[in-house]
């Protein structure tokens, strides 16, 4: 069982990391600073140091959150029964409404802060992700649903690439950004697009 100290300081990671969060999603990452987080987790700027690290651990650490909060969705959708083409459909539909549903926590995620530690750290979580994504259009293709010539592991980022570029229409700062209300419609077709582009006539 876990001492009174190691529950103690697990509880001061956890205050620490959800203020982090919170200044996320009122200021952007500008805002995710170590002396801001501190004031509002009401600790020492030390303790933070000592418990989370820097601003690059911090980052890492709240953008860990957001991939396992990520993580939940698209393992729903992963497990979701059908054929590869509707199971193709549900993960973009479950990556479109955790971008909806937590925005903050998936920018961090595409638009990663530019910290040499987090930057890397992020990535293989995003490769981790997309492997999953691979393994299903590799599925596709031995099912003979997917064209042959499609390359899983190519494909994934591009597909991955693809939603990126749609759902940041959320946030452009001119006459084209896209309220989150008319997402699903745009969403629908460029899902359409990408299924049906990628495979066998027939099927």
């Amino acid at each position: 069982m876990e001492s009174r100290t190691q529950r103690r300081t697990a509880a001061t990671r956890l205050a620490i990391l959800e203020a982090a969060e919170a200044l996320l999603m009122e200021g952007g990452l500008g805002a995710v600073t170590p002396e801001a987080v501190a004031t509002r987790a009401d600790v020492a700027v030390q303790t933070l140091y000592n418990r989370v690290g820097g601003r690059s651990a911090l980052l890492i650490a709240v953008a860990e959150r957001a991939l396992e909060e990520n993580r939940q969705y698209m393992d729903a959708a992963y497990a979701s029964d059908g054929d590869v083409e509707k199971k193709l459909r549900c993960v973009a539909v479950a990556y479109a409404r955790f971008a909806k549903e937590r925005p903050h926590q998936f920018r961090i995620l595409i638009e990663p802060p530019n910290e040499p530690e987090a930057l890397t750290r992020i990535a293989t979580l995003i490769r981790q992700q997309n492997a999953k994504l691979a393994v299903l259009l590799r599925r596709g293709i031995d099912e003979g649903r997917v064209h042959a010539d499609v390359e899983p592991e190519h494909a994934s980022t591009a597909l991955w690439a693809m939603m990126n570029g749609v759902i940041s229409l959320m946030w452009r700062p001119d006459s084209l950004r896209l309220d989150v209300n008319h997402l699903d419609a745009l969403l629908g077709t460029a899902i359409s697009l990408l299924t049906d582009g990628i495979k066998v006539r027939g099927n």
